[in-house]
């Protein structure tokens, strides 16, 4: 246990005992005031009709190609933890227009295992075997966790391989190397895990070995994040990649071909690059992305430049002899790059215009431009290759087009090809949009950076600051929030009216705001780093000046604006909460960090001080100003907006430790409308099916509407 002079005493470390009696009591007896209080009919009602719209059959079942087959993972109201299952192109074509025309075949059913086994598990992934795509490495989580067990399984049989490998749950990866090796990394015991509590060590796994005889391959510093290991088998391009990820946002990476020989200790060669660059190799294609500027000299002297938050380029052999990359993107003011896609040849850049989505497509031999698709203002565009390594249709993509209140269309198309896209599928609309307008705003934050702002309201909306506007944000670690159909919230809050009972005149609408605020990647690594840190205050600043903007402008006010936020999101309202209580109606914290003095030794908080900074030494001195455990101390108020901790006990990232705290903490202080609710089941942000999902977000957004509205009880 490590306190500060300033914070002599903790009151409440023991409910950091995630599994002890007394903790689970305390859970227990909040868990039933929450629910007594919130749980009323329509909360019920809401829940049905959100796991409805989860596991209804005309959903899109996205798909990913494997040899022959197309693979998907669908959960519905008969299949909670569901089914992995395959089918065929031209079957699931015919599905285009009847979702029951499609011929799945089905390989494992999740809930019988659970019931046979008597785990909850809940399915994490897959990884074929590329000689033959047979055998499958499943990966399992017995709690929803981060944790999973690896385990053979064999698709002709549809069950798990005799002879086997089967790895205990723990944190960690699996990849074939060929049909009888893996390369893993995972817990083996003593001095093999971080700080950060992920692997530390990457070692080769023999069919027939025990993990103890796992031959150890590499290792990385134990306060660096964790070791990462994979393996490229894409023909003629075959090699493994070792990856020390330091923190966060600085990595090394070194290379080695599958056929360098049987001492996997050998061969390997480092990607020899600033460690804040992004590596990406595809093929004998090397990209590079930096997240501050780079400068350097070839082996013939020449010196280049790459300015952070560009895209260079260059043959990977070329690059290891010394050959200087090739800028092929260069950011602007507004314009970010935000990923990309390779397809046989064409490398296709996601972008962000002031939060944006366009495409740019290049083509690889020479990186000119040519012809990508589009997407409406206010939605977001995405691409994949369908299989790149397959010559028939290796310019074959995916491509999804979304927007808030405009269902997701799944279309497949051939770059370089003057067809338009095929639509495969598009999912049905889930709520009422037909008076709902999207726009975009921009607040002025304290120090005069404009911040935009995505708003989802009716289009006759009253600007007479009574509307009750649902806030969301996340703002860390270099995450963009782009528009997509947003179906929890446009059941939960959209299509929510007022019937007169409570402060809003009757017929006012939900209105829905998703704020872009610094330390998300909406305009770049610079976007982000101006709010990492000692400058992570930057974040909360934004954010509470997209609340006055939305105040300024008649769409709500301090009674009827609402924040919501979870994980990062859940520090930046806990922020809100106790720097701003002021501009805010309601708070709906989820799975958050909140103890900032102590989150390091919590869960895998070590691995997230490259982004808030190391409490155990000077970095205190900064951190301490948005640590909203301690700013209750530090800063007393005489009043707080409502506020709803919710956490899930199985988390294994954050942990339910801090929302726990503080919320006792709050308590203890006798700060009326503290509630508390903690999902005994799923992972990080309660999701193991959709059932749970429902009901932990209907319960959030009834809380919230209740807070705003004034709304009774309905019973």
């Amino acid at each position: 246990m490590r306190l500060t002079p300033d914070n002599p005493h903790d009151d409440w470390l023991w409910l950091e005992d995630i599994h002890g009696e007394k903790a689970l009591e305390w859970v227990e007896k909040q868990n039933e005031l929450t629910q007594a209080e919130f749980t009323d009919a329509r909360t019920a009602a809401l829940a049905e009709q959100l796991r409805e719209a989860l596991d209804d059959d005309d959903r899109i079942p996205f798909v990913t190609k494997a040899g022959d087959w197309l693979y998907n993972f669908w959960q519905d109201a008969d299949h909670p933890r569901g089914l992995w299952r395959r089918t065929t192109w031209e079957s699931y074509l015919a599905g285009r227009d009847d979702a029951s025309a499609t011929e799945w075949d089905i390989l494992l059913d999740v809930d019988a295992l659970a019931a046979e086994e008597n785990i909850e598990w809940v399915f994490r992934g897959a990884r074929l075997r590329r000689s033959d795509y047979a055998r499958a490495l499943i990966a399992l989580s017995p709690d929803g966790g981060d944790a999973v067990a690896h385990r053979e399984f064999d698709l002709p049989t549809k069950s798990f391989a005799e002879n086997s490998f089967h790895i205990p749950a723990a944190k960690g990866s699996a990849s074939w190397v060929d049909d009888n090796t893996l390369v893993l990394t995972t817990d083996f015991g003593a001095d093999s895990m971080t700080e950060s509590s992920y692997p530390a060590t990457a070692r080769i796994l023999k069919r027939g070995q025990r993990l103890s005889e796992a031959q150890q391959i590499g290792e990385v510093d134990r306060s660096h994040i964790l070791a990462g290991v994979g393996v490229d088998h894409t023909p003629g391009w075959e090699r493994m990649v070792f990856v020390d990820a330091i923190d966060f946002y600085r990595s090394r990476l070194w290379v080695r071909p599958l056929d360098a020989g049987s001492d996997y200790t050998a061969g390997w060669q480092l990607i020899d690059v600033p460690d804040d660059v992004v590596v990406d190799i595809d093929r004998d294609l090397l990209l590079l992305r930096p997240r501050t500027d780079w400068t350097g000299t070839a082996a013939d002297g020449t010196e280049f430049h790459v300015p952070a938050g560009a895209l260079a380029a260059v043959k990977l052999d070329d690059f290891l002899a010394g050959a200087a990359p090739r800028v092929i993107f260069e950011p602007t003011a507004s314009t970010s790059l935000q990923g990309w896609a390779v397809t046989q040849d064409y490398l296709v850049l996601s972008l962000m215009e002031h939060v944006q989505s366009t495409l740019r497509a290049l083509r690889l031999d020479d990186f000119s431009e040519v012809p990508a698709p589009a997407a409406p203002a206010n939605h977001v565009i995405g691409i994949g290759a369908v299989d790149a390594d397959d010559p028939a249709i290796g310019n074959d993509v995916w491509l999804t087009i979304s927007g808030f209140t405009t269902p997701t269309t799944l279309a497949r198309g051939e770059l370089g090809s003057t067809a338009e896209p095929q639509v495969v599928r598009t999912s049905p609309e889930r709520f009422d949009a037909e008076n709902l307008e999207v726009t975009q705003h921009f607040a002025t934050s304290d120090d005069g950076t404009r911040i935009p702002y995505f708003q989802v309201a009716p289009r006759d909306m009253a600007l007479d600051g009574k509307n009750p506007v649902f806030l969301d944000g996340y703002g860390g670690f270099e995450v963009s929030r782009t528009p997509a159909y947003a179906v929890i919230s446009g059941i939960a809050w959209l299509n929510q009216t007022t019937d007169g009972t409570g402060a809003i005149p009757a017929g006012r609408s939900g209105v829905y705001v998703l704020a872009n605020i610094r330390g998300g990647g909406e305009y770049g690594p610079a976007w982000h780093e101006a709010a990492r840190r000692e400058n992570k205050q930057r974040s909360y600043e934004d954010f509470a000046a997209v609340a006055r903007d939305l105040s300024d402008r008649g769409v709500g006010s301090a009674d009827t604006i609402g924040a919501s936020g979870g994980s990062n999101g859940g520090l930046l309202v806990g922020n809100m909460l106790t720097q701003f209580p002021e501009l805010f109606g309601a708070i709906s914290c989820g799975v958050p960090l909140l103890d900032m003095l102590r989150y390091t030794e919590l869960s895998a908080g070590a691995s997230w001080a490259a982004e808030y900074g190391d409490p155990a030494t000077e970095d205190w001195n900064f951190i301490q100003h948005f640590s909203p455990y301690h700013l209750l101390d530090a800063a007393p108020r005489d009043e707080y907006p409502p506020v709803l901790f919710w956490t899930a006990t199985s988390d294994d990232r954050v942990g339910p430790v801090q929302a726990r705290k503080m919320a006792a903490k709050m308590q203890a202080k006798e700060i009326p409308d503290v509630w508390f609710f903690e999902d005994t089941q799923g992972g990080h942000s309660a999701a193991s099916d959709n059932k749970q999902i429902a009901a932990v977000r209907a319960l959030t957004y009834r809380f919230m509407w209740r807070a705003l509205t004034g709304e009774d009880r309905n019973d």
